[in-house]
């Protein structure tokens, strides 16, 4: 007889989840315990019996493949699907034979939304308050998904899913980026969880030579002339969709397939560009009122929506000197161009979903955005870290390139890392005020979205506007598949998810909205929604203003003035009711302030410390380094900061007549450094993001033999972007000197190395670009670096 009290824990264990008719027996703890033998063991085979018990059911037999697409830095009211100028058949496609959303949001920047969408938390609650390479100490800011926030990858793989993500990823501590890991937090690392990775790890990457890692292997840059990131990351996840059907077909994958496309710099094939010559013409200003017509017309928007102003701060068309309209227009061509390749190239997966006859049970979403247009480029610029560094210019200083914007010159080599005029990215926040990074308005979070899946969800052009969040993603999946989120995960007590199904809307457009709440958060500037209104603050900084308002050393979030929206009548957000009800004012900031403490926001605005404070951004925490000829590829936040502080390189080189190539170099085409020998002369170049290079060189013939090379650089004042003097020695004896009148105080760029005896990315420097990657035709000996 079977004791009760077990019997009734037994029941109680094998609580089910109901999919299509199918019981799925709920997992609180991952993994699964070990597949216990049916056969029992004698001392003899003779003796033994033999009878494996089947493989455990742990999926129904028809759950399904997951495919999730998402672009990088594109506003809401870009894709023609919904009104917007950038052709996107992809989209249309999925949105065709599926269903849409003009109420879906993110997180208004790049490593919080991605964060949020892979493990279904709040970005603060797994360490995402801010982007990779700008992480801190405090927990909410940390840039490490902690093991109490499983991902979705890795809960899906103990279930028995095939699990792959392709293209930019941007949540791995910046400065463990390197060959030698530690690899837990990459891609395919123990607390991640996926099966394979082919992308970059940073938060941008040239698109024509990008740092590109499989696994855990950092490649080298192919330096072809046909060469394109995204279509390379689509091969890659095509082949790969290939081998999964040959060799696992009975059971289901996730694919997380996210482009660099068209976060800055914006790279594209001339003959895509091309395709929107004229397009733009007429301005930011004429291409928001096109673009709102349009979304009314469609029904995209309510028709009682009115269009929202452009900021007082930002340039009207109008304003733009006629000299300077081609150079502004070729920067959003460029920009329209590379998102059309992107989404086409999105439509591949889709054609082979359908090749391999899988695509009646893949569930697609297509995610348009991870943020807002991106405002970073200011008044268009070549070289787009030039913001982040706070280096403001000139357009007299970018306008030269205006031949080369979107990449490749004539040679087939990249020379500019270019990102379009914030107009543009006001113009594609349509209808609503902000841009990226304004946590406070939707043109930074509001993001469309369509989702297909054949087998289950009828195509239905009715719009759900039910308001939802990237954190809703992970809990529809796990909705839909049919598993519980497990309470334990590698030991580990698992917090519960943040997000709300989206199952209810697939069949239902009109279903009483179940998100109730959500804040929003980035760098001071934030929001909070509940039951249809939103309290908002715009933040202490602009992302289309140049540099550093002096006021942000001073900023209090005590002093900030809300705003208040009743986002149900007012869908651009766009009337502010702060000042006619107070009230709901207060009760908004209570309930973020509640946010913020269960969430791990506080302090908040506590985005910005790296920012304020470079010395405490992520870096390799060493004062020396030593290295060798062997040494290349070591991503710049983990490489030594020779060109942001004051240090003594001291290289053993053996020279010959006719030595040539880099010796060191730091950084990219769009910023750096370097230190090559060419023709009997030692040249070192401080490229400034294009705008200024400063080169110095030797005088007279080098030695030849094994010498001693240094490069002494000392910074001139204690402060942000201090100029530099540089000297460099050959054996004790100073052979050339100068000033580098302006230095960048963060990093040159994103995705690019540190290297010796070879550029082995985008090369630093114009005077061997074409001969990229410029490697050393002779021995380089012990390398040492330290700080002074």
């Amino acid at each position: 007889m079977v004791d009760r009290k077990v019997g009734l824990r037994a029941i109680a264990a094998m609580a089910v989840t109901v999919f299509t008719g199918t019981l799925v027996q709920a997992q609180d703890s991952l993994p699964f315990p070990p597949r216990k033998s049916g056969s029992t063991a004698g001392p003899t085979m003779q003796s033994s019996v033999y009878k494996p018990l089947p493989q455990p059911q742990r999926l129904p037999g028809d759950a399904p493949n997951v495919l999730i697409i998402m672009l990088d830095d594109v506003g809401p009211a870009l894709p023609d699907t919904y009104g917007g100028d950038i052709h996107t058949p992809t989209l249309t496609r999925i949105s065709k034979s599926g269903i849409s959303y003009n109420r879906f949001h993110n997180a208004a920047m790049c490593s919080p939304t991605r964060a949020a969408l892979l493990t279904g938390r709040n970005h603060h609650r797994v360490g995402f308050g801010q982007i990779a390479e700008l992480a801190n100490d405090w927990d909410g800011y940390s840039g490490r998904i902690p093991p109490t926030t499983a991902s979705a990858a890795k809960v899906l793989g103990y279930y028995g899913y095939k699990t792959a993500a392709f293209g930019k990823w941007h949540n791995t501590p910046a400065e463990e980026t390197t060959q030698q890991g530690p690899f837990d937090l990459w891609p395919t690392g123990r607390l991640v969880g996926f099966d394979y990775f082919y992308g970059f790890l940073a938060g941008e990457s040239s698109q024509w030579e990008p740092a590109v890692v499989e696994n855990t292997v950092r490649l080298p840059a192919p330096h072809r002339k046909d060469y394109h990131f995204t279509e390379d990351m689509t091969e890659k996840a095509l082949k790969w969709m290939r081998q999964h059907q040959a060799v696992s077909p009975k059971e289901p994958f996730f694919i997380y397939w996210a482009p660099g496309a068209s976060h800055g710099p914006h790279h594209i094939f001339k003959e895509w560009a091309d395709k929107y010559k004229g397009k733009f013409d007429e301005g930011w200003d004429v291409m928001r009122e096109r673009i709102f017509a349009r979304q009314k017309a469609l029904g995209w928007v309510p028709q009682e929506t009115q269009l929202t102003t452009r900021p007082q701060s930002l340039a009207a068309w109008k304003d733009i000197p006629e000299d300077e309209r081609p150079f502004q227009r070729r920067l959003m061509e460029v920009f329209a161009g590379m998102t059309e390749h992107a989404d086409t190239h999105a439509g591949r997966l889709i054609d082979e979903l359908e090749s391999l006859g899988i695509r009646e049970n893949t569930l697609v979403i297509y995610i348009w955005g991870d943020n807002g247009s991106s405002a970073e480029g200011q008044n268009g610029t070549i070289s787009e870290l030039l913001a982040q560094n706070g280096i403001p210019t000139q357009i007299k200083d970018h306008i030269r390139a205006l031949d080369e914007l979107g990449g490749l010159d004539v040679l087939g080599t990249n020379k500019v890392d270019n990102m379009y005029h914030a107009g543009w990215a006001w113009a594609g926040s349509t209808p609503f005020q902000g841009t990226k990074l304004t946590a406070s308005y939707l043109g930074g979070t509001r993001t469309p979205m369509a989702v297909s899946w054949p087998k289950t969800i009828k195509p239905d052009a009715a719009i759900r506007t039910q308001f939802h969040h990237v954190n809703d993603i992970v809990p529809t999946i796990y909705d839909v598949v049919g598993i519980q989120p497990p309470k334990l995960v590698d030991g580990v007590t698992q917090e519960p998810l943040d997000g709300v199904s989206l199952r209810y809307t697939f069949a239902d457009a009109k279903a009483v909205e179940r998100k109730k709440t959500q804040y929003f958060e980035v760098m001071g500037s934030r929001a909070i929604y509940q039951d249809g209104w939103m309290a908002s603050v715009f933040g202490p900084r602009t992302p289309w203003e140049p540099g550093l308002p002096p006021s942000i050393m001073s900023w209090s979030p005590e002093k900030d003035t809300w705003e208040l929206y009743d986002l149900s009548s007012d869908y651009a957000q766009g009337k502010d009711l702060a000042t006619a009800n107070p009230q709901k004012v207060t009760d908004l900031k209570k309930v973020f302030d509640e946010q913020a403490l269960a969430n791990k926001v506080d302090p908040v605005g506590g985005g910005l410390w790296s920012i304020l404070h470079p010395q405490y951004a992520p870096t390799n925490p060493a004062t020396e380094f030593a290295y060798n000829q062997d040494v290349v590829g070591i991503p710049e936040f983990a490489g030594p900061k020779v060109g942001a502080r004051s240090s003594l390189v001291t290289m053993e080189v053996d020279l010959k007549s006719d030595s040539s190539g880099v010796l060191y170099a730091l950084g990219a085409i769009s910023g750096g450094l370097a230190l090559w020998v060419d023709k009997g002369k030692l040249s070192y170049e401080y490229n400034l993001f294009e705008i200024q290079r400063t080169r110095i060189e030797s005088q007279g013939p080098l030695p030849e033999g094994k010498v001693k090379i240094e490069v002494e650089s000392r910074m001139a004042e204690a402060k942000r972007a201090s100029a530099m003097d540089v000297s460099i020695r050959v054996n004790g004896q100073e052979v050339a000197k100068g000033r580098v009148p302006v230095t960048a105080s963060l990093a040159f760029t994103a995705n690019d190395a540190f290297d010796v005896g070879i550029d082995s990315y985008s090369p630093v420097s114009l005077a061997y670009f074409d001969r990229a990657p410029f490697k050393f035709n002779g021995r380089i000996g012990q390398v040492n670096i330290r700080y002074l």
